[in-house]
């Protein structure tokens, strides 16, 4: 599974929004900005993340967008799944349509392993795991220890 550009957006912008603090309403402007993506292209993106319940969006000239869920219940998974199939079935490494356990390709064995991985990742990780109230970036997941 390789995540497509609006996934990848998606991501940034609400641990964009994680990081602004709970209720804090940002306008899109400002995040294509902060961010460096199109402003026209993010605003889809943040549309379709209030319409899956991710985001809240105020219209008006004080509005904007803010998370509608806690960033520590918020898994990357579901901030992915409006723009990409997080949770189905792995496609084809190769592209093949037709690729199983009965008829794989040649990459099936080990992809099928690497793709279940990043499934559990998406689905185990939080947007605060993601942000510098959590792990960071490039730290992966929070590790807690007793």
């Amino acid at each position: 599974m390789i995540l497509s550009q609006s996934a990848i957006y998606a991501l940034k912008a609400v641990m964009h929004l994680a990081e602004a603090g709970p209720g804090v309403l940002q306008r899109v402007d400002d995040i294509a900005a902060e961010l460096d993506v199109p402003r026209n292209y993010l605003s889809k993106i943040l549309a379709g993340l209030a319409r899956a319940g991710v985001l809240h969006s105020t219209r008006g000239p004080g509005g904007g967008f803010t998370l509608a869920l806690d960033p520590a219940a918020l898994p990357l998974a579901e901030v992915i799944r409006p723009f990409d199939d997080v949770a189905g079935d792995s496609s084809c490494l190769l592209g093949r349509e037709h690729c199983s356990d009965g008829a794989p390709c040649a990459a099936h064995a080990r992809w099928q392993a690497v793709s279940a991985s990043v499934k559990d990742y998406l689905l185990e990780t939080t947007i605060q795991d993601m942000t510098s109230s959590g792990a960071g970036l490039l730290d992966g997941p929070a590790r807690h220890t007793p």
